[in-house]
């Protein structure tokens, strides 16, 4: 049996997202998408498919109003769904993690499972509902899939860890040089946005993205300045529909070979025209982002990874 779409009358997406969608030319097609799509529930497929993450992302808010960008990992079935509304996570924040700081009942919540080896990505937001001593659970608001755009293929092995062995964490106000040297070398990222206005109903909420390029697709400006391309997409437009309306953003950054987290927040802006973006072959738009204060830690994903496989779809894409 298929599974329905969107139910509501009212649309998928908030006011931000519409306004851009609208900019482009594109939000009557996205409306007949987006009602396809996105769901307020959890499919049968999408729950398989976060009971077997070893890994996912998880944007939140802080008590100022910061957003972070965070990862959980634990054994397979550490997600898991005993219903299509809920969603029950049986694992801590890692050492250092902001998110150890913002779980609470009723908080809004963004997960991005994704595998980075067969390239599938599901997304969910929601509030979380519930807190124990073993996790969390969380009710689902909206949950969708994305394609496999720019996404650089890596096979996982899991390693043994002790979350209470304690790991060396660096608060950073500027980008120093292990930072720059981190982000000169990704080619992936993960960003968490939100827009949390009571109007936007369903639409409201955080939500957590993929960004991927070639290796220093990430320009570095500064001490604090971080400028992306950003390419050809789903159109939904939900990380820069949330930034129309909210600058606020949270980055983070995986060392593949070494474990090191590197959590950023700050604020962002859309570059949507100009001379700039031509500077980067693919780019249909940039993003900057400028830096508040982040985290640095050391060794603390417990994950070990092949040498990725890069993304067919970065063939026609270039440098800067």
């Amino acid at each position: 049996m298929a599974n329905p779409g969107w139910t509501r009358t009212e649309s998928p997406f908030h006011t931000g997202e519409l306004a851009i969608q609208a900019r482009m030319g594109v939000q009557e097609r996205m409306d007949k998408q987006g009602r396809r799509v996105i769901r307020e529930y959890l499919p049968p497929q999408h729950r398989q498919f976060f009971a077997q993450l070893p890994y996912v992302i998880v944007g939140t808010v802080d008590g100022s109003g910061n957003i972070w960008a965070s990862a959980l990992v634990g054994e397979p079935g550490f997600l898991f769904s005993n219903d299509e509304h809920t969603l029950r996570v049986t694992a801590k924040p890692l050492f250092g993690d902001p998110l150890a700081n913002n779980l609470a009942d009723g908080v809004d919540i963004g997960f991005l499972g994704i595998e980075l080896h067969t390239r599938r990505r599901n997304r969910l937001n929601g509030v979380v509902s519930l807190t124990d001593a073993d996790g969390f659970e969380v009710h689902v608001r909206q949950s969708f899939g994305n394609c496999p755009q720019y996404i650089q293929a890596r096979m996982f092995e899991l390693v043994e860890f002790d979350l209470a062995t304690p790991k060396p964490i660096h608060e950073i106000t500027a980008l120093s040089e292990p930072e720059r040297a981190m982000i000169a070398g990704a080619d992936t990222f993960f960003i968490a946005t939100a827009y949390q206005d009571q109007s936007a109903g369903l639409a409201s909420g955080v939500d957590v993205s993929h960004r991927g390029g070639k290796p220093g697709f990430v320009h570095i400006d500064g001490d604090d300045t971080l400028t992306v391309p950003d390419f050809s997409g789903n159109c939904h437009f939900n990380t820069f529909g949330n930034l129309e309306l909210n600058p606020h953003a949270g980055l983070l950054f995986m060392d593949f070979e070494q474990g090191d987290l590197l959590y950023l927040t700050g604020t962002a802006e859309v570059i949507w025209e100009g001379d700039q973006i031509s500077n980067y072959a693919g780019a249909e738009r940039l993003f900057c982002f400028h830096l508040e204060k982040g985290y640095r830690v050391d060794g603390s994903l417990p994950l070990r990874w092949s040498k990725p496989e890069f993304s067919p779809f970065l063939e026609n894409t270039g440098s800067w």
